[in-house]
C-alpha cells in the first residue's frame, strides 16, 4: 500500500535527486518498471543504463532525468529510505499508486498531490487513516499540510 507522511519527517531524503545522482545502479535504468516510467513522464526511451533519448534534449544519461522520475526510480529501488516525493509531479501519481499496489512504500508530501478520480487505497500515518479518494485526502492533508 501508498504510505504518505505530510509535512516533516525524520529520516526523510529530501533532495532525491542528489541521492539518486550519487547511489544509481546502471540496472535501475534498464529495469522494466523503470523504463515504463521514464517513458511516461519524461516521454524518453531508454536505448541502455547510460544512454536515454529524449525528445526535447537528445541523447542523455540518467543524471540529466526529471526530478519524478529520479524519485520514482529511488522509492522502487530503496524502499527502506522514505524520499520526498513532492519532486514529482501529479504525472507521478499514478506511478506511486502502482508500486503501492505491489508493495509497502512510503514517502514523504510536502504538498496536496492529485491522486486522481479514481478509487485508490492510501494510508495516512499522520492520522492512521486510509483513504480511497481525493474527496477524502484532501481534507486531510490540508490540515497537516500549509
Amino acid at each position: 500500500m501508498l504510505n504518505i507522511i505530510y509535512g516533516d519527517c525524520e529520516g526523510v531524503v529530501t533532495n532525491p535527486a542528489v541521492y539518486f545522482k550519487n547511489t544509481y545502479e546502471d540496472e535501475w535504468i534498464t529495469d522494466e518498471l523503470s523504463r515504463r516510467m521514464i517513458q511516461d513522464v519524461d516521454r524518453s526511451t531508454v536505448i541502455s543504463a547510460r544512454v536515454i533519448d529524449s525528445p526535447v534534449l537528445g541523447g542523455i544519461t540518467p543524471r540529466e532525468l526529471s526530478g519524478g522520475v529520479k524519485t520514482l526510480i529511488l522509492i522502487n529501488k530503496v524502499p527502506d529510505m522514505i524520499f520526498n516525493a513532492s519532486a514529482c509531479g501529479d504525472n507521478c501519481a499514478k506511478w506511486l499508486l502502482e508500486m503501492g499496489k505491489a508493495k509497502d512504500i512510503t514517502i514523504n508530501l510536502r504538498h496536496i498531490m492529485d491522486f486522481g478520480n479514481d478509487p485508490f487505497d492510501i494510508y495516512i500515518r499522520n492520522t492512521d487513516q486510509i483513504v480511497h479518494s481525493m474527496k477524502e485526502l484532501v481534507p486531510i492533508a490540508g490540515m497537516i499540510v500549509r
